[in-house]
């Protein structure tokens, strides 16, 4: 191969880093690859990589001197501390112009950071998201990449070449947006799976006690449920159904899910969130509550004590097992709507304050192939934004809107059987709440609290023109007007500001 540089390099030679170095080779670049411990690299070097055109390095200098200019080096290592230093690392090596590309699950805050620390040195970074897990990352993943276009445009082939393609052939990656763009589409895909996994798992917790159905047979219902022109066909489907019918490899008669210890860990994508909700002030409780049902799962211990203490008391329920199967489909798929428009209100509201400029369109379109949430339901989301990209919400589109003027009984019908059984839905439970709260124009339970909080605070409160007149009333200037009352003098004489 002679003297030949590489196209791009790549750090960390995890399950991730080693699966996109050979996608890229496969895909005709010469990729040179190292890790802090060489022993991994060695490894991969005389194993899955053998044969290929795949450079092992040891040290940074000469992965560095490997690459042709200007230089493209990939991180894929653990989040915070080791991307920093790998970058103080790479920085005395590199040449202004050289392009570093985190390919990990960096808060988008950080990415924000080096992006402007490394352009004060001339050197390129850009933030990418990456979802598929190894087999993604092998064949093809969804890939969100945020920073300069500049940046974008020297990688733009190889990520165009190595993500997956949808069913119609589109690529599943765009340039998202600058600085930390690319990051927080990352984030917000993972809290949407959250939300997604946590519905799915709920809906097999119900019909297993409902009507004892044996996980096969609940197997079998998601794989009825992701037929190829079912509303509510997946990857997550499509493994729940796979993976409910894995047979305890010790004990035959059981199935795996039966065994498998009820906590679920995160990493933390779920949490960043959740949390860059909450500055943002959107609400997303179906992502929120799954969160929240991971951090319950984590108390096992607690669980085990409180069961013997509460013994919560469980109905029978009566009904038709094929017609309640039916009615649980459509739930689901409502609670999946409300969950992704939770999801996308947060992404609105980032790009706003951040000046993202995110395409919301081109966002769903990129998630219909190698990432974990890839599903049927993407292409409803693409269209409803090609239509209208100023859509005030996902569920504004008729399409959606015209489901759950139809349904929304259903999401009602299956929280109801649940919690009579003493079966906890958190997910499905604020998915209904959502979409009830949002199509409120008046919350009565909003109008007793803002009383509250002038009461015991003077914080103040604004004024509608009552149920039939919703709208916030304002001065002739469009100002807000703000009133107070004097709740402990006599006669409570109010007062006026304006805001």
């Amino acid at each position: 191969m002679g003297n030949k540089k590489s196209d791009i390099a790549v750090i960390g030679m995890e399950v991730m880093g080693k699966s996109l170095a050979l996608n890229m080779e496969s895909r005709g670049y010469r990729v040179s690859v190292y890790n802090r411990t060489g022993e991994k690299t060695k490894n991969f070097i005389e194993g899955p990589a053998k044969g290929k055109n795949i450079i092992l390095t040891y040290e940074l200098k000469d992965l560095v001197d490997s690459l042709e200019q200007p230089r493209k080096i990939m991180l894929m290592v653990k989040e915070g501390e080791p991307v920093d230093n790998f970058i103080n690392l790479l920085i005395p090596l590199l040449d202004k112009g050289d392009l570093i590309i985190d390919g990990g699950n960096s808060f988008f805050k950080d990415t924000i950071r080096r992006c402007n620390f490394l352009k004060e040195k001339g050197i390129l970074f850009i933030g990418t998201g990456v979802s598929g897990g190894e087999e993604g990352a092998l064949k093809g993943p969804a890939i969100m990449p945020g920073g300069s276009m500049e940046a974008y445009n020297l990688i733009a082939e190889i990520f165009l070449k190595i993500s997956a393609k949808a069913y119609d052939g589109q690529p599943c990656v765009d340039y998202i947006g600058p600085d930390g763009a690319g990051h927080f589409v990352k984030t917000v895909h993972n809290g949407i799976e959250y939300g997604d996994m946590q519905l799915i798992g709920e809906s097999a917790w119900i019909f297993k006690s409902l009507f004892s159905m044996s996980d096969a047979e609940i197997g079998d219902v998601f794989e009825k449920w992701n037929s190829k022109d079912d509303i509510l066909r997946s990857y997550l489907i499509e493994i729940t159904a796979d993976s409910m019918k894995e047979v305890n490899k010790e004990k035959k008669q059981e199935y795996l899910v039966d065994i498998v210890g009820d906590i679920t860990r995160m990493k933390g994508t779920g949490t960043w969130t959740v949390q860059s909700a909450l500055e943002l002030v959107v609400p997303i409780p179906t992502i929120a509550s799954a969160v929240f049902s991971r951090e319950m799962s984590q108390e096992k211990d607690l669980r085990l004590v409180m069961s013997k203490h509460l013994g919560i008391r469980q109905s029978k329920f009566e009904g038709n097992k094929e017609d309640f199967i039916n009615i649980a489909h459509d739930a689901l798929y409502l609670a999946k709507i409300s969950s992704y428009a939770q999801g996308f209100a947060l992404l609105k509201a980032a790009s706003d304050v951040y000046n993202f400029n995110l395409n919301f369109g081109s966002i769903a379109k990129g998630w219909r192939g190698g990432c974990i949430i890839r599903a049927q339901f993407l292409d409803e989301i693409t269209q409803a934004f090609q239509e209208n990209p100023g859509l005030p919400n996902l569920l504004a589109y008729s399409k959606f809107s015209g489901f759950v003027h139809k349904n929304l009984w259903k999401l009602s019908e299956l929280i109801s059987a649940a919690h009579k059984l003493g079966i906890p839905v958190p997910g499905m439970s604020t998915s209904y709440d959502y979409i009830l709260q949002l199509s409120s124009p008046v919350m009565f339970s909003a109008q007793v609290s803002a009383l509250q909080r002038d009461y015991f605070g003077a914080h103040g409160y604004f004024k509608i023109g009552g149920t039939a007149q919703p709208e916030i009333i304002k001065n002739d200037e469009g100002k807000t007007r703000e009133f107070h009352t004097e709740w402990l003098l006599e006669g409570r004489p109010e007062k006026e500001t304006t805001k």
